[in-house]
């Protein structure tokens, strides 16, 4: 019996346990060489959580920092119970970062925002109402955005139009790292290169409801900014795995089908006007560059179409291997019978 009692008394004190440590929400900060903005950004988000009254932790990442940003976020972890440190070894960029901040975190709400001070950390209650209204994705959009005109904000308004178009999902500012995200939305999105910045599109794929509110942004004030045009390449080429990630990662003969299909369809027109111009024009196969032409594309097309065949093979290995399914759940409603 005594040992009954205690049994049930150490479970009690677990159960007390997690509901202290139940954390509502995590924000994470992917931080490089920003040694002065951390200590100030530190206080405005306790400033701003606060009086929330929200169970929220604080995961900073250092990308590979090359000032004293890993002692300050250490300090500041070893003071702070709220704050989890993360260093990496080397620069694996702002994605990797975001990943591991996932990770390491532990919010039933995931905070993104930046460390270099232009996101404000009083906007983040704002994100979390709109989380409460029943929306899984909340995306900031810098209006009045304090950034270079030609370098930053043009190939910025670019990059958002071209994206929506893709994708589908219509924001005005994909390129905003303040956003706030539900657990399940994000946790089992797989991140690599670039891609922080298609979240938005990822969720709107498996079903999210998206919304966009507009957020304060402030002009840099210590430190370089890490960004510029030369970006915009990477944007345009991380759209298209993207696209094909989110149309067809499951169908890839479709697009290797359909472009030799195509390839094929292009030979047989080769030669077909090769032949035209012979029986009008006398003109030989020989002295024609059609004829050549069509047996390129026709062997490009059956080249494409073998290559969507072993994609075929590996996206089915893929899932079947790990019993990953091809499709994400929302919930199920189930009625209870055993009180029946």
């Amino acid at each position: 019996m005594d040992q009954l009692v205690q049994h049930m008394v150490e479970h009690g004190l677990n159960l007390m346990r997690d509901e202290q440590e139940h954390i509502s929400c995590s924000i994470i900060v992917p931080v490089y060489d920003e040694e002065e903005n951390i200590p100030i950004l530190h206080e405005r988000i306790h400033a701003a959580m606060d009086p929330t009254g929200v169970a929220y932790e604080v995961v900073y990442v250092d990308d590979g920092s090359h000032d004293s940003s890993p002692k300050r976020l250490a300090e500041i972890a070893e003071s702070d119970e709220r704050v989890t440190f993360v260093q990496f070894r080397r620069n694996f960029g702002q994605t990797a970062a975001l990943a591991a901040g996932i990770a390491a975190s532990r919010g039933d709400i995931v905070v993104f925002m930046d460390a270099d001070l232009q996101n404000d950390p009083v906007d983040i209650p704002r994100l979390l109402e709109k989380i409460d209204e029943g929306y899984d994705v909340v995306s900031g959009w810098r209006i009045k955005r304090q950034d270079a005109a030609i370098s930053r904000k043009l190939p910025s308004m670019l990059a958002n139009r071209l994206i929506g178009s893709v994708t589908g999902v219509h924001l005005h500012d994909f390129g905003c790292t303040l956003k706030a995200y539900r657990r399940e939305v994000v946790e089992h999105i797989n991140l690599y290169g670039e891609m922080h910045r298609f979240i938005p599109a990822y969720a709107s794929w498996v079903g999210a409801d998206i919304t966009e509110i507009p957020v304060q942004h402030h002009p840099r004030i210590h430190g370089k900014s890490k960004y510029g045009i030369a970006r915009t390449g990477k944007v345009v080429l991380d759209l298209l795995t993207v696209k094909f990630l989110g149309s067809y990662s499951t169908k890839p003969i479709y697009v290797f089908g359909g472009l030799g299909l195509s390839s094929i369809f292009l030979a047989f027109l080769s030669i077909f006007i090769a032949s035209l111009d012979k029986v009008v024009n006398g003109v030989s196969f020989i002295q024609s560059p059609l004829l050549l032409l069509s047996a390129m594309l026709f062997i490009i097309g059956v080249q494409l179409i073998l290559m969507g065949f072993l994609a075929e093979i590996s996206v089915r290995t893929y899932h079947e291997s790990q019993a990953k399914p091809t499709y994400v759940v929302r919930r199920i409603v189930r009625k209870d019978t055993s009180k029946l």
